[in-house]
């Protein structure tokens, strides 16, 4: 049997700056820039002032920045709010079935901190942790099938590995690191359209820097704890049947390479973005009312559909995880901004009396990137005056890994986010600054923000 373990955990010890291809640090940078920029724009939000008055102020140490304040904290405190405030707006970028970026990048950022770890430390980390989830994601790709949230299962591996990276343990500590933290992986699809969601991206950044730490201060966990029959990938498997057998080929084949990030242009699920995108271009122009159209049909996977669970979301985090809903909205609003997501808009009678013309026809083809997506999807919609319009089918939108943002459209986004935090003078050298983290001589580099988290 393949030692997977172990051998994950001598690609961590070993892996350098060096050997990483241009192509995937330029997504890191990316990601970089893409993540905090999403910490920004969610800072307010309700699930983050729990979270940090709850935990992260009530620590005593003061290791990094929260969300790169002013506010110091633990460094596993400061990844529970980062990652937390990365994705509860759902505007992280999404890759592997769930949102690696809202995981590592927080995690390292505190880690990073707390350590004094340099930018070409740091983007490291960032590969290394990705390749993780990516080796451990490919044996048994359809989680979201039995229940589990992607993000959090896989999510704390990554940012373990990522941890044992900056804390630079040999090989045997690090693989001992990704067995503890196999006993930290959770996340139930059932609490989607919560708070609890975002939250999952925070405790997967926090447990596994906190699994890290502790076998770097001698905790033991066991040697073949993700491959063994009653291990992380048996226990965690959707057929009970996953792939723990095949070698580890990491540090050839760059997963960051080939299955690279999806960069979102709308604060929900990605599941919702093709649809909604392609019907309200269809539309565009057009002048159709709510009241001309008869029927809206989306055919898109199954898997999909399966977590866009609310046909009648009645608050702004219910329509993040809702076809219906972005249905209404390129129909009747033609924007899906972070302005749309109000309980007030989604509670809207007009978009509430829309749900009922919208139905959801789910496919078994699988997109052979990642199995939750179909291939295509294709919207239908049926006007009152006996008019048909077909999308045709859709198979990517601008933002995929297809068709990705320009540098100056990922700053369109990073300004959007940041215009209550920065300046706009300093949003600019901030973003600058992480399109080229790894060139920075230390995490603490990353000017602080002054204006969150003040009350």
């Amino acid at each position: 049997m393949n030692k997977l373990t172990a051998d994950l955990g001598r690609f961590l010890a070993n892996i350098k700056y060096e050997q990483l291809p241009e192509e995937a640090l330029k997504l890191v940078r990316n990601a970089f820039a893409d993540t905090v920029a999403v910490i920004m724009v969610g800072i307010n939000e309700p699930v983050v002032d729990i979270v940090r008055r709850t935990i992260v102020e009530v620590g005593g140490r003061r290791d990094a920045r929260a969300c790169l304040s002013a506010v110091y904290c633990a460094g596993p405190d400061a990844a529970l709010l980062n990652g937390t405030a990365a994705h509860t707006l759902d505007y992280d970028d999404q890759s592997l079935s769930g949102h690696p970026s809202a995981v590592l990048v927080p995690a390292i950022l505190a880690e990073g901190e707390t350590l004094g770890s340099s930018g070409r430390e740091m983007a490291t980390a960032y590969v290394a942790g990705y390749e993780v989830w990516s080796e451990l994601w490919r044996r048994d790709r359809d989680y979201h099938r039995k229940g589990w949230h992607p993000t959090s299962v896989f999510g704390v591996m990554a940012a373990a590995a990522a941890a044992a990276v900056l804390h630079k343990l040999p090989a045997e500590r690090a693989a001992a690191a990704l067995a503890l933290a196999a006993s930290h992986a959770g996340g139930l699809g059932s609490n989607f359209g919560t708070m609890t969601k975002p939250y999952h991206a925070g405790m997967a950044a926090r447990n596994g820097l906190i699994s890290t730490r502790l076998v770097a201060a001698g905790m033991s966990a066991a040697a073949d704890a993700l491959e063994h029959p009653q291990g992380f990938l048996s226990a965690y498997s959707t057929e009970n049947a996953p792939d723990r057998d095949s070698p580890v080929n990491l540090g050839k084949d760059w997963y960051l390479v080939k299955h690279s990030l999806l960069i979102k242009r709308y604060p929900c699920c990605y599941f919702m973005h093709r649809s909604f995108e392609s019907t309200a271009k269809m539309l565009a122009g057009r002048n159709i009312k709510a009241d001309d159209v008869e029927s809206v049909e989306v055919t898109m996977g199954k898997g999909q559909i399966t977590v866009l669970c609310n046909a009648r979301p009645q608050t702004g985090l219910e329509a993040k995880f809702s076809g219906h809903f972005a249905m209404a909205a390129a129909v009747i609003l033609g924007r899906m901004g972070v302005p749309v997501f109000t309980d007030e808009i989604v509670r809207r009678p007009d978009i509430q009396a829309f749900f009922a013309k919208v139905k959801l026809i789910g496919v078994d083809e699988f997109d052979p990137r990642d199995p939750v997506y179909s291939p295509t999807e294709s919207v239908q919609v049926r006007l009152k005056n006996g008019e048909t319009l077909n999308t045709g089918p859709i198979a990517f939108i601008r933002g995929h890994a297809n068709d990705p943002l320009s540098t100056e459209e990922l700053w369109t986004k990073f300004a959007e986010c940041t215009e209550h935090t920065h300046q706009k003078a300093e949003a600019r050298a901030l973003f600058e600054l992480l399109q080229k983290v790894d060139s920075l001589k230390s995490a603490r580099d990353l000017p602080t923000c002054t204006t969150i988290f003040t009350s």
